[in-house]
């Protein structure tokens, strides 16, 4: 069965790649010049550059052609997601919408698949999350992934689909935790990422994470999440990557804070909304996330990064 990507990121034209080695996959760019120049030139040369796209990989503007297959993996941000789903609500229905995005939408405080749910009922949702980088799918370095459906059987059908040569896919149903893992990671990274440009070192960075993990914990079992699922690929694997490799945008961006500099503005960084959305929703069902509020404060240049290090040295002590 031949499979479409809606979006020709990094990322999407990395899983159109993997993807392209079990069949026909088509890619789909919103921009029909730059649709055409991965069409003729057969590279992706403005978000992937130096990896040639397979001759089974198709590439069009035109999404009635890539919505002609049942199978569709949405690899466009989180924040665009309910846009895509709206704009296209009628080639969409009914079809089996796989979201490979991660984050919160700031205003409905949803994750992926309950935006798919909530703007489009009629489709069958699906997560793909985890510690991924574009870079080493498309070149086919080994990956392993988090496949997130409600539906048992669909789940076992998308993971026979949408496994690789590169790409192994782990099934869960426990769609809230492979959405509240692969969010609040994101909020980790850009904590850590200010912690080393700020030069205060790998065992900060390392009590970090942990303290991280917890508040993502907190919130995730809060929203009726398994505690295993943060433990997995979608959890703590993606916040182990994110959070100690600079091909992360997130942790870029915490770089560029702690270092004081002015990050791009045109990068995609899913962690700044869902930091801020995750903060709101901590308050509202009385949940303390400290690392998560500083981030947002950060963000917000509420905070200096050596008032953050002091506000969080000072709190109480207390148990682990």
């Amino acid at each position: 069965m031949s499979v479409s990507v809606l979006g020709s990121g990094a990322f999407g034209t990395a899983l159109a790649i993997s993807l392209a080695g079990n069949g026909p996959v088509t890619l789909w760019a919103r921009d029909p010049h730059h649709a055409s120049a991965m069409q003729n030139k057969r590279e992706n040369e403005k978000r992937l550059p130096h990896v040639p796209l397979p001759d089974t990989l198709s590439v069009t503007d035109d999404i009635t052609v890539a919505a002609q297959n049942q199978t569709l993996l949405l690899a466009v941000p989180m924040q665009k997601l309910r846009s895509l789903l709206r704009e296209h609500a009628e080639i969409l229905a009914g079809k089996t919408l796989v979201a490979c995005c991660k984050g919160i939408e700031l205003n409905s405080g949803l994750g992926p698949i309950a935006v798919l749910r909530e703007a489009l009922p009629s489709a069958r949702p699906a997560l793909l999350t985890g510690p991924s980088f574009a870079a080493d799918i498309a070149r086919g370095l080994p990956t392993a992934l988090t496949l997130a459906c409600a539906d048992a059987q669909q789940g076992i059908d998308l993971q026979q689909l949408l496994t690789t040569t590169n790409l192994r896919l782990y099934r869960t149903t426990d769609t809230i935790g492979a959405e509240q893992g692969g969010a609040l990671k994101n909020v980790m990274a850009i904590a850590c990422g200010a912690v080393i440009g700020a030069g205060l070192g790998d065992s900060a960075r390392a009590a970090l994470m942990t303290r991280g993990y917890a508040e993502m914990q907190r919130m995730a079992l809060a929203c009726g999440a398994q505690s295993e699922t943060l433990a997995g690929l979608s959890g703590f694997g993606d916040l182990t990557l994110t959070c100690s490799s600079e091909l992360s945008r997130n942790y870029q961006l915490g770089l560029s804070i702690g270092r004081g500099e002015v990050f791009d503005p045109s990068i995609t960084v899913e962690g700044a909304a869902t930091a801020r959305a995750a903060a709101a929703k901590a308050v509202d069902i009385q949940i303390d996330m400290p690392i998560t509020q500083t981030v947002t404060n950060l963000l917000d240049q509420s905070l200096t990064i050596t008032e953050a290090v002091a506000q969080l040295l000072a709190r109480p002590l207390k148990e682990e």
